[in-house]
């Protein structure tokens, strides 16, 4: 498939790694690089697939730079820890999510870290990938989990416009209650607050939540405050440091959710309060839920509670204004996108990640088994290290040392082996494969050697993903237009 507009014409092709750029003069095809020849009708350039020419190919089709998400409808982000998954992607929204607003570019600082992968790499693969699959709609470009302004810097260059800021290093345990002297010592100077004006504004106030008031009372705020203003403090420096050196549009999505400590209605309150107050505006949320969230598997708890979870945190979203709650280790969570999207009234925001990491898997187990084995000797070794940044549970007890080559499809498939593969990539794909090159090069060189299927396991498993969402943003425009026509 192609991008084309009045100018240009631009084919890309991922498993030979190359840019044909068509246009009808030499001047037009200057800001990209490679070679040029006289065609048919103009000329016509051949380059690689490289930083100069995704930034050329942003720089001249509009579809393919990054847009706002917003805080309304729907939106799904999908990560790509090998950068060839986005035509998968692709073809999964065209067919599943109609009315999903996707995030192709998605990844974390961490994740970027743990693969060496540069931000402005996380930003390219997507656009050439938007490109090979003739992309012509809206999507975003999520530089997630940032906790350091270096790591703003490095979404800010590779032009992100979705910062999600994770100020959960900053999070204090106060399951076991808090003490006087630890409110005294808040960080209130750089709150430009004090303890009667916190008092004041909260105390009192009663939460109109699904089903229930909730008051927030005295004990409950002190423990709210103890427990995240200094996470306040270290967002409001992320904020405006972002918006300091951007020099284009941006938005903000705050995440809680990678802590051991489940946030309340009351500190979802006090939180979203307390960032208004301090200038700051945002168009998703993500709080630690209830348990059950792990890593590339079914939910686990219990969807009675997450339901009223969900419908809590929404309905205190929607007494601040409104903005999206956040679903982050989202990935084959299929039982709970339903009641996910009606508890949000379709405000809501979906996080896969290292789910195509793991269809990538399912290729290997088809195409190259000496090499999954190898994946999975150094994921199984790495795994009890790995898994202390992840929420998982699985055993590696419980898994086979050395697997059958008959056996290694099940491998991405079983629980314990799921999770271990999923945490285990950053130690896998950069050690030696069975050729003697990185696993993640010839990992890379399988999947272009079986692009289309690699392409079609994607599109089948995120598009279980996306069409409870689809269904829900369907619903969700029905439901506009109705009250437009009241």
């Amino acid at each position: 498939m192609t991008v084309e507009n009045s100018s240009f014409r631009a084919d890309v092709s991922l498993s030979a790694g190359l840019l044909r750029v068509a246009a009808a003069d030499a001047a037009a095809l200057r800001h990209f690089e490679g070679v040029a020849a006289e065609g048919h009708g103009g000329q016509v350039l051949e380059g690689p697939l490289s930083e100069i020419n995704a930034a050329a190919l942003r720089a001249q089709f509009t579809q393919l730079q990054p847009a706002l998400i917003g805080r309304n409808g729907v939106s799904v982000g999908t990560g790509d820890r090998l950068g060839l998954a986005t035509p998968g992607h692709i073809r999964a929204f065209r067919d599943q999510g109609e009315g999903v607003v996707p995030v192709f570019a998605q990844q974390s600082i961490r994740e970027m870290d743990r693969l060496g992968r540069s931000a402005q790499a996380v930003m390219d693969d997507a656009t050439f990938g938007a490109a090979a699959a003739g992309w012509n709609g809206p999507m975003g470009a999520d530089c997630d989990h940032v906790k350091t302004t270096q790591g703003i810097d490095r979404g800010v260059a590779a032009g992100f416009t979705m910062f999600t800021l994770d100020p959960g290093d900053h999070v204090v345990d106060v399951r076991a209650g808090i003490t006087a002297d630890q409110v005294a010592q808040l960080p209130w100077d750089e709150l430009e607050d004090d303890l009667d004006s916190l008092r004041r504004r909260y105390v009192g106030t009663v939460l109109e939540l699904e089903g229930e008031q909730v008051r927030v009372t005295d004990d409950a705020l002190l423990a709210a405050a103890v427990k995240y203003a200094r996470c306040l403090v270290h967002t409001r420096r992320l904020y405006e440091h972002l918006h300091a050196i951007a020099r284009y549009p941006v938005e903000v999505e705050i995440a809680v959710d990678e802590t051991a400590f489940e946030t309340t209605y009351v500190e979802h309150f006090y939180l979203a309060g307390e960032l208004r107050r301090l200038g700051m505006d945002w168009v998703g949320f993500a709080p630690r839920y209830v348990d059950g969230f792990e890593k590339g598997v079914e939910f686990l708890g219990d969807q009675d509670e997450l339901c009223r979870n969900l419908r809590s945190h929404h309905a205190i979203a929607e007494q601040w204004g409104g903005y999206k709650i956040s679903l982050h280790s989202g990935s084959d969570k299929f039982s709970i996108y339903p009641l996910a999207v009606e508890a949000t009234g379709g405000r809501v925001h979906l996080k896969t990640s290292g789910t195509t990491y793991l269809c990538a898997l399912d290729v290997a187990a088809a195409h190259g088994h000496e090499l999954l084995e190898a994946i999975w000797h150094i994921s199984r070794e790495a795994y009890l290290q790995a898994r202390a940044s992840y929420q998982v549970s699985a055993d590696v007890d419980r898994t086979p040392t050395n697997p059958p080559g008959q056996g290694l499809a099940d491998l991405v498939e079983a629980f314990d082996s799921r999770q271990i593969l999923h945490v285990g990539y950053g130690d896998a794909l950069q050690a030696a494969g069975p050729t003697g090159a990185s696993i993640r090069t010839e990992l890379l060189d399988l999947l272009r050697a079986h692009l289309g299927e690699y392409s079609d396991v994607v599109a089948a498993h995120l598009g279980r993903h996306l069409r409870p969402f689809a269904a829900g943003a369907q619903q969700d425009s029905g439901d506009q237009i109705a009250s437009e026509a009241r």
